[in-house]
Order: structure tokens, then C-alpha cells, then sequence
């Protein structure tokens, strides 16, 4: 069986466009994920562009210090990642804290409206009050029309300012997950 996210029509594809877009737009150039439906597009996107590094990692901690080393090589870079794999970064955002890292953050949130998997939703619950104990700045977007401008603005936060930066993507934005 497989996750996947209900309904995709015109206005979903225009947002997640909307976010590789505002990335592009940040001269981001590194891109590390764990696949994710919520970030299928993005993740797409920059496979198919030249000008981007898409790296699949096997477990979020590990994009934090590949953002750390992109900052300290000269490039942008940015996480994305579920609310669930927030957990599994805890310890590495202090490499961000100490060494005061920008880091741009994309944190689909599971666990929350309309939630199949119980297992989802306690870190769920925790995913905003973990990032901001550990120094990340939090913006959350609910709507289709604020993700290009959150994410850019986010962008422009992380890097211009050296901040973390985290975006949560709810889950009523991202849609419905059902399994077929």
C-alpha cells in the first residue's frame, strides 16, 4: 500500500510550484530531503534542474550538517523534511545554534487534520515548540496563496539575516493522505 495525497488540482501544484520558485529566487542551490509526498514536487523539480543538487538522505539529521557544509562552501541550501523526522534533528540543530548557521527549514506537518496514522501525531504536537526551543524561527502556512511569499521571505530571513528558519506546511494545505 501507498501514501498518497488526495486531490491534486490546479491551485496544489500552483503552491508547490510556488515553493521550488521562491527557492530558485533565493539562490538555493543544494536541496536535501527525505522523500515525502508533501514535497514530491519540489523534490522533482530540482532533479530536473540543473543549477540545483538534489540529495535523498537517509535521515534528517544528516541534511542539517549537509546544510551547515553548503553555508560553508559558499552555497544555499535548504531541508525538507516531515514534521516527524523534526525529532530525529534535535541534536543537530545545535550545530546551527553554536555555530550560528543560517538554515532554511520545510517541514511538512503529519498528525494533524485529517490524520490516518496515530503514530504521527505526537511529534506532531511537539514539531513547532522542539524548532523554536532549539533556536529555529517558525512560520506556518495554511493557505495556498502565502507559500510563495512565506517561503521567500523565510529565504530571505535564513540567509540575509544568518537566522534558522523553519516553514510548517499544514496538513490541510499539503491535503488529505489516504492509502490505496
Amino acid at each position: 500500500m501507498n501514501a498518497m495525497t488526495q486531490g491534486s488540482d490546479t491551485a496544489a501544484v500552483a503552491w508547490k510550484d510556488a515553493v521550488f520558485a521562491a527557492l530558485k529566487a533565493a539562490d538555493v542551490r543544494q536541496i536535501h530531503y527525505v522523500p515525502d509526498a508533501g514535497h514530491a514536487r519540489a523534490i522533482e523539480l530540482a532533479h530536473r534542474d540543473p543549477d540545483i543538487r538534489a540529495v535523498v538522505l537517509t535521515t534528517e539529521e544528516e541534511g542539517v550538517a549537509a546544510c551547515a557544509g553548503a553555508w560553508l562552501g559558499g552555497e544555499r541550501a535548504a531541508l525538507l523534511m516531515q514534521s516527524s523526522g523534526v525529532g530525529n534533528c534535535i541534536n543537530m540543530l545545535s550545530l546551527v545554534e553554536n555555530c550560528r548557521l543560517p538554515m532554511l527549514l520545510l517541514v511538512t506537518m503529519r498528525g494533524e487534520w485529517a490524520e490516518f496514522n496515530p503514530w504521527q501525531v505526537p511529534m506532531s504536537r511537539a514539531t513547532e515548540t522542539v524548532l523554536t526551543a532549539m533556536g529555529v524561527r517558525c512560520f506556518r502556512v495554511e493557505r495556498p496563496e502565502e507559500v510563495g511569499d512565506v517561503v521567500a521571505a523565510a529565504a530571505d530571513l535564513a540567509f540575509g539575516a544568518e537566522q534558522a528558519v523553519a516553514i510548517l506546511l499544514g496538513q490541510r494545505l499539503i491535503g488529505r493522505k489516504v492509502w490505496k
